[in-house]
C-alpha cells in the first residue's frame, strides 16, 4: 500500500507521554512520523490536513480486546477505528484462537465465534499467518490464552492439570511465544479453567516472564473471596517475576457485601505490590454491566462432545441438578437474584430478549436454572452466540480504578461493523469505549487532564506490552495517530442500542494510511500482526 508524505497543521499534539499538549505540525513519510514542529518547508506533499482545533494523539491501544475471531470475518473493524483505535490486544481473559487442538471444544472458547465458521489453523503461526492474510484494518497483537493450552492438554475436565501436564502446557506455550505472541492470559473464573491450579498457573507464568511476555489475567473471582482473588494474582508476578496485568481489577465489586470496600481493598493490594517492586497495572473497562456468554454457566464436563452430546445433558434432570450446583461466573453476577441477569438478545425466542432470567422464568412458570437451560437447548445449533449483560455492579466502583495513574482502559469487546458479515453482531463496548472513557472522565467528571487520558489508551499501555515505536508521538515513530475534536469525540451507543458509531474522531492513520479521513470510513487496511519473539 502506498504510503505517502502527508503533513498535517496546525494541530494540538498530544504525545502519548503525559506531557503538556505543544502546537505543531507532522510529517507522515513511509509510514513513519518523519518530522515534527514548524514545517512551512516540509517539501512537495501529498496531502495537508488541517488540524487546527484538534488535539493530535498516537493511535489508541486497546489493551484489553477479543476481536481474536472478528477480525478474520471482517477486518475492517469499523467499530475501533471509528473511535481511534489503531492497536488492539487480543487473547485475553484465557480466550482465544491458538492454538487449537479440538475445534469442536475450542468454538466455547472464542468470543464471537459464527456457527459454521471453519476453524482451519491449529499453531499460534498458522493463525496469526491467517490474520496476517485478512488484512486488518489496524494493528493486532496476540497473548496466548489459557483455555486453549487447558483444552489441548486437559480436554475440558475441572481438575488441576499434573505435572506433566503442566509440562506439556508448558511447551506448548513456549511454542506460542515463539511464533510470536506477546504474553499470556488466563481467565480462572471460566469454566475451561476453573480447575487451574495455582501451581500450574505459575510455572507457565514463569515460562511467560523467561521470554519477556507479560501476563494478563481475569481473576479467579469467587464469591467472598475479593481479598485473595487480587493476592493469587500478585502472588504469581512475585514468585515468577512475570510482569503482571489485572484485568478488569472492579470485578472484585461483586464478590463482598461491601463492594466498594472490595474495590478499595484490591486497589491497595496493587498499590503495595508496586511499591513492593513487582511489575503490576490494571485495566477496567468503561461499561456499567457486565456481559458474558449465557453458555458460561455450564461446567466444563458439561460442554464435552458434539451438539447432540451437549443437547442430552441439558435434557437430562439428574445432569441439570448438577449444573445447578456449578458456581460459575453468571451466578457470581446474579447472587441469587435472577432480575441482575439479562438476556441481551435470543434469535430462536425475540419475545425474551431484553428481558430478566426472572421474568423469563416466571412467564414460563419455571425455576430460572430450567429456564436457562431451555434457552440453550432452543439454540443448540450456536449454543455460545446468547449474550447476558448483568447488572452486578455500582457505577461508582467501577471508576475507582480509573483514579489510578497505572490504570488503562480497554473494550473488554469484539470489532464489529454495522454492515457486511457482523451486522447483526453485538457486544458492548464495541462501539464506545474509547469515547466513553474520553468523555466521561476528561470533560465530564475531570478526574484527569486530557495528555493524562491520551497517556492512559497510547504511551502507557505500549510501554506495558513491550510495543515498540507506537504508543507516542515522536520521530521514527509509527505513524498511528488518531485526530480529533476534543469538545465532540464522544461514544453514542446506549445499554439496549450500543452498535452506534462515535462522532468526533476527524481523521485517523495507521501505518502512515489513512484509515478514517473528515470522519468518514475510507476502507484502507494497513494494519500490522505484530509479531514478538519472546
Amino acid at each position: 500500500m502506498d504510503k505517502q508524505r502527508i503533513l498535517i497543521r496546525r494541530g494540538t499534539i498530544l504525545d502519548g507521554t503525559g506531557a503538556a499538549p505543544r502546537d505543531a505540525d507532522l510529517l507522515l513519510e513511509n509510514g513513519v512520523i518523519a518530522a515534527i514542529g514548524a514545517l512551512d518547508g516540509a517539501g512537495e506533499v501529498a496531502e495537508t490536513i488541517d488540524a487546527a482545533g484538534a488535539y493530535v494523539a498516537p493511535g489508541f491501544i486497546d489493551i484489553h480486546s477479543h476481536s481474536d475471531f472478528t477480525l478474520l470475518v471482517d477486518p475492517r473493524a469499523v467499530s475501533s477505528i471509528s473511535q481511534g483505535v489503531t492497536t488492539e490486544i487480543v487473547g485475553n481473559c484465557g480466550h482465544g484462537c491458538a492454538p487449537i487442538h479440538n475445534p469442536i471444544s475450542a468454538i466455547a472458547n472464542i468470543y464471537g465465534y459464527q456457527a459454521g465458521y471453519d476453524l482451519f489453523w491449529r499453531s499460534m503461526a498458522e493463525y496469526l499467518e491467517s490474520l496476517e492474510q485478512a488484512r486488518p484494518a489496524l494493528n493486532v497483537a496476540t497473548l496466548v490464552p489459557n483455555g486453549n493450552l487447558r483444552q489441548a492438554v486437559c480436554g475440558m475436565s475441572d481438575r488441576p492439570a499434573g505435572r506433566e501436564e503442566i509440562a506439556r502446557m508448558t511447551r506448548l506455550l513456549e511454542q506460542g511465544l515463539e511464533e510470536g505472541a506477546i504474553g499470556y492470559s488466563t481467565g480462572l473464573e471460566y469454566a475451561t479453567e476453573q480447575g487451574c491450579s495455582e501451581e500450574e498457573v505459575q510455572a507457565l507464568c514463569r515460562a511467560t516472564g523467561r521470554r519477556g511476555g507479560f501476563y494478563a489475567t481475569h481473576t479467579r473471582n469467587r464469591p467472598g473471596e475479593a481479598v485473595e482473588t487480587i493476592a493469587e494474582a500478585i502472588r504469581a508476578a512475585q514468585a515468577t517475576g512475570v510482569s503482571l496485568q489485572i484485568s478488569h481489577l472492579a470485578s472484585v465489586a461483586r464478590l463482598d457485601e461491601q463492594s466498594t470496600w472490595a474495590v478499595e481493598q484490591a486497589i491497595e493490594q496493587v498499590e503495595r505490590a508496586r511499591a513492593a517492586g513487582l511489575r503490576v497495572h490494571i485495566d477496567m473497562h468503561t461499561r456499567s454491566f457486565g456481559t458474558t456468554n449465557l453458555s458460561s454457566i455450564l461446567p466444563p464436563w458439561a460442554l464435552q462432545g458434539d451438539q447432540e452430546a451437549i443437547a442430552a445433558r441439558l435434557r437430562d434432570p439428574a445432569a441439570r441438578d448438577r449444573m445447578r450446583a456449578h458456581p460459575s461466573i453468571i451466578t457470581s453476577q446474579a447472587r441469587g437474584d435472577w432480575s441482575r441477569i439479562i438476556l441481551f438478545r435470543c434469535r430462536s425466542h425475540p419475545e425474551f430478549s431484553q428481558q430478566s432470567v426472572q421474568d423469563i422464568a416466571a412467564r414460563q412458570g419455571k425455576e430460572p436454572f430450567d429456564a436457562i437451560f431451555d434457552l440453550l437447548l432452543d439454540e443448540i445449533d450456536d449454543l455460545h452466540q446468547m449474550m447476558v449483560i448483568s447488572f452486578a455492579y455500582q457505577e461508582d466502583d467501577l471508576h475507582l480504578p480509573f483514579g489510578c495513574p497505572y490504570c488503562m482502559a480497554g473494550s473488554d469487546a469484539i470489532a464489529l461493523a454495522p454492515d457486511g458479515p457482523l451486522a447483526g453482531e453485538v457486544f458492548h463496548g464495541a462501539y464506545t469505549w474509547a469515547g466513553y472513557f474520553y468523555r466521561t472522565f476528561v470533560r465530564e467528571k475531570q478526574w484527569m487532564t486530557p495528555q493524562e487520558a491520551i497517556h492512559r489508551m497510547t504511551g502507557l499501555p505500549a510501554e506495558k506490552v513491550g510495543l515498540k515505536g507506537r504508543g507516542r508521538i515522536e520521530v521514527g515513530a509509527r505513524a498511528d495517530l488518531a485526530i480529533f475534536d476534543p469538545e465532540s469525540f464522544s461514544d453514542r451507543g446506549t445499554t439496549f442500542e450500543p452498535n452506534q458509531l462515535a462522532v468526533g474522531m476527524r481523521h485517523v492513520f495507521v501505518n502512515g494510511v489513512p484509515a478514517v479521513r473528515e470522519g468518514k470510513i475510507t476502507g484502507l487496511r494497513a494494519g500490522q500482526v505484530i509479531r514478538s519473539v519472546c
